[in-house]
């Protein structure tokens, strides 16, 4: 009896991906990887709230080292960047090469609704070869910061292949 509640209620809990289609080929975006700098795109968390699970993306490290890398989501109004929604620091790797680094968010309990800008930080200023992402054309665009500093920009064309997992609340 147990075993069937359980299973009832995770069926009852509705869980979908928002933000772009996930790619490994050859187009690709490139970045300088300077600390503060930030990556990310506009993704439709829809108008009720969901939680955020997992953030995903398809990345080539060029670099000699693991990058770290800090999570980000803002709220997204007019086309710019509000308030972050993320309380605590959200960390991840990217390891050397080519991977498809997978994010966990679930366990910090953050809520989104409407339009959110969903980003990766530079944790420390790496020079060297720049980190290349998967794009898609046509899909919304990338929005970059390339310092701590500067203001957000966007790339209309080429928008960056990050995905998040999300599930939609009562």
């Amino acid at each position: 009896m147990l075993i069937l509640s359980v299973t009832l209620a995770a069926q009852a809990q509705k869980i979908k991906t928002i933000g772009n289609k996930l790619r490994s080929g050859t187009s690709n975006n490139t970045f300088s990887v300077v600390k503060g700098g930030e990556i990310g795109i506009k993704m439709k968390a829809g108008k009720k709230p969901v939680k955020l699970l997992k953030l995903t993306f398809d990345v080539e490290n060029r670099q000699q080292d693991s990058l770290p890398v800090k999570v980000n989501v803002y709220r997204f109004t007019d086309e710019k960047a509000g308030e972050n929604i993320v309380k605590q620091e959200i960390t991840g790797i990217i390891a050397k090469g080519k991977s498809r680094p997978v994010i966990d968010l679930s366990a910090y309990n953050i809520e989104a609704s409407g339009d959110i800008l969903v980003s990766i930080e530079w944790l420390k200023d790496s020079p060297g070869p720049e980190v290349a992402f998967s794009i898609g054309l046509f899909n919304g665009g990338t929005y970059h910061k390339d310092s701590a500093t500067a203001n957000w920009e966007k790339i209309p064309v080429a928008g960056v292949d990050f995905n998040m997992q999300v599930m939609q609340l009562k």
